[in-house]
C-alpha cells in the first residue's frame, strides 16, 4: 500500500502545481483583456491604447510574478530566470496569437480568418481566451445580411455591428451554442459578460451566442 499511497501523493501535488500555474496564466490573460476593455469602456480611450493599458497591466501582474518566483527560486536554490523567461514567452506569444490567429478548428469555414482579421482587436483579445479554453468553440459563418439577423431577432442596432464600422473595424462575431450542452453555454454567457461584452442568445436554425462590443463615443 505504501508505494500506493506515495505515487498518489505525487500525483496529487503535480494537479496541485499544475492547477496554481493554469491559474496565474489565466489570470494574466484576465488581466490584459479587463484592462483593455475598462478603458475601452469607462475612460472612452481609443483601441490601440486601450490595449496598452491592457498590456501595461498585464506586465504589472507579471512582474509581481516574477518577484515572487524570483524569491520562491531563491529560497529554493531553482532558476528563476528559467521561469520567468517562460512566463513572458507565454504572454507576448499569447497576445500575438489572439490578435492575429483562429484555428481552423475554432471556425466553420476557411473564409473566417479574413472575417476574423476585421474583428475588432479587443473582442479577438476575449474571444482568444475563450477560445483557449474551450476548444470545442466555434465561430458560426459570417456571410449573413442585417436582413437575416432582423429575422432571427437581432436588433437593428446590433445587426449592423456584424459590418465594418467607421473605426474599420466588425463589432460583433456568432459562437455556436447548438449540440452543446446548458451548462457549457452558461459558461460561455458568463464568461463574455465578465469580460464586458454584451450576448444575446439566439434559438432556432439560427442557434448561436451574439457577441458584440458596443460602440464607445472617445473622448477627443
Amino acid at each position: 500500500m505504501y508505494p500506493q499511497l506515495k505515487t498518489l501523493g505525487l500525483a496529487v501535488h503535480f494537479t496541485w502545481i499544475s492547477l496554481k500555474w493554469i491559474t496565474a496564466l489565466t489570470f494574466l490573460f484576465i488581466v490584459l483583456v479587463q484592462g483593455s476593455m475598462y478603458a475601452y469602456q469607462q475612460w472612452g480611450w481609443d483601441t490601440w491604447p486601450s490595449l496598452t493599458v491592457g498590456v501595461s497591466a498585464t506586465a504589472f501582474a507579471f512582474l509581481a510574478y516574477t518577484a515572487w518566483l524570483r524569491k520562491w527560486a531563491t529560497e529554493k536554490h531553482r532558476g528563476s530566470m528559467v521561469m520567468q523567461r517562460v512566463l513572458a514567452v507565454a504572454v507576448v506569444g499569447y497576445s500575438g496569437y489572439g490578435l492575429l490567429y483562429l484555428s481552423p478548428a475554432n471556425s466553420k469555414n476557411p473564409e473566417l480568418k479574413e472575417y476574423y482579421s476585421s474583428l475588432h482587436p479587443l473582442m479577438r483579445m476575449g474571444a482568444s481566451t475563450y477560445l483557449l479554453f474551450d476548444r470545442d468553440g466555434v465561430v458560426t459563418d459570417p456571410e449573413r445580411t442585417v436582413e437575416d439577423y432582423l429575422r432571427i431577432g437581432v436588433p437593428v442596432n446590433e445587426a449592423l455591428l456584424h459590418f465594418r464600422l467607421e473605426d474599420r473595424y466588425v463589432h460583433a462575431m456568432d459562437i455556436r451554442t447548438i449540440d452543446r450542452s446548458e451548462w457549457r453555454n452558461r459558461l460561455t454567457v458568463m464568461y463574455f459578460q465578465l469580460m464586458g461584452f454584451q450576448n444575446l442568445h439566439r434559438v432556432g436554425t439560427a442557434n448561436h451566442l451574439h457577441i458584440s462590443l458596443p460602440v464607445t463615443r472617445h473622448r477627443p
